[in-house]
């Protein structure tokens, strides 16, 4: 007789995200804001730019750009979703220095340019350019999730590995 049952796979599927910036990523902790720093608003971890460009970190959709464009929501394939924050503090700067490429709906590939933001003007404003990268839904989608540090070249190394659930 014909059996509807499958073998659940005993390997969950890990999925590897690339650096979005270029720097020097960093411990969630190391970031001066207590939301971010304290996991509060989701496992992950920061980049300090070196670079003012903030590039997709995988083939996914724009889930929400905000209003300030110093910050973008993507969403991978898996379900995974991802706040990139550019700076701190910084939607008090109410757009200026950020120039979003992308709107919410869009389909974007690896490496495509997503926001430029200028890191002098952030910087000469006196907020700190250090840039939170974030698993929003981490607890819905993933068993665990693993961040590495070091220095980083936006789309070139490894900056996260969630295992998924």
């Amino acid at each position: 007789m014909f059996s509807k049952w499958r073998k659940k796979s005993t390997e969950n599927q890990v999925i590897e995200i690339l650096s979005p910036l270029t720097g020097e990523a960093v411990a969630l902790t190391q970031v001066p804001d207590e939301a971010f720093a304290g996991g509060h608003m989701g496992p992950g971890l920061a980049v300090e730019p070196t670079e003012g460009r903030l590039v997709a970190p995988f083939d996914g959709k724009i889930v929400h750009v905000i209003k300030s464009n110093h910050a973008v929501m993507m969403e991978h394939p898996s379900g995974l979703q991802f706040l990139f924050h550019l700076g701190i503090n910084t939607v008090s700067l109410k757009g200026e220095g950020f120039t979003a490429h992308v709107a919410v709906g869009d389909k974007v590939k690896t490496g495509q340019l997503l926001i430029e933001f200028d890191l002098a003007s952030i910087r000469e404003a006196g907020y700190p350019l250090i840039s939170p990268i974030i698993v929003t839904n981490a607890g819905e989608v993933t068993n665990s999730v693993e961040t590495l540090t070091g220095p980083v070249t936006a789309g070139g190394n490894v900056i996260l590995k969630a295992v998924l659930q």
